[in-house]
């Protein structure tokens, strides 16, 4: 097996001293895990941060064996992970997708919408920019993996965006992600609390 796609990357968790695997959201082959060789080390660690857009090349021999990963940068996310409100945003929309979905199944509107949903985090000039397309976000995951998913009416006031993410969040934990051992919404909550901090007006 032999892939190369641009991708975003997911989630890192260590592997031995010196490698991670690595799960990186393609538009046409979906979620893809591998091994990263020299993950942990200082030359990969800025390309391994979730949210940024890589060249994935994944190869296998068997599809028993753990795929090689090689990822290159194409854009990076570290300049907002010092910014508490857009870091929270970014590692909660990347561990849902990287949580939920199926390895090789695509699921191109949702690449779609991640894709668009980080880029609006890093470059709105306030949550409000964003906001709303995190719960329309959260939505279309919970529509594309069968789980129902309320339609969200337009919404320009902020109590009514903290309302639709009020919504999408209850059903999350209700029906996908219900089963989970981990605690994967915490990551949610606490970009819930800085959004309820700041009431949408601050340039976090």
């Amino acid at each position: 097996m032999e892939i190369r796609a641009p991708a975003i990357v997911c989630a890192t968790r260590p592997h031995g001293e010196t490698a991670a695997i690595v799960r990186v959201l393609t538009r046409e082959f979906g979620m893809l895990a591998g091994y990263v060789a020299g993950g942990r080390g200082r030359q990969m660690r800025p390309v391994l941060i979730p949210g940024n857009v890589v060249e994935a090349d994944l190869r296998a021999r068997s599809a028993s064996q753990l795929p090689f990963l090689k990822l290159e940068l194409v854009a990076s996310r570290g300049p907002w992970l010092t910014e508490p409100l857009p870091a929270a945003a970014i590692g909660w929309a990347t561990t849902l997708a990287a949580t939920v979905l199926p390895e090789h199944n695509p699921y191109p509107a949702i690449h779609s919408a991640l894709e668009a949903l980080l880029d609006a985090i890093c470059n709105a000039p306030s949550a409000r920019g964003w906001a709303l397309a995190m719960a329309k976000y959260e939505t279309l995951v919970l529509r594309d993996l069968g789980f129902g998913g309320e339609a969200l009416a337009p919404a320009d006031d902020w109590p009514d965006i903290m309302a639709a993410l009020d919504r999408s969040g209850r059903q999350l934990s209700r029906r996908l992600l219900a089963d989970r051992r981990t605690n994967v919404m915490g990551g949610r909550e606490m970009m819930m609390q800085r959004l309820a901090r700041i009431g949408g007006t601050a340039l976090e």
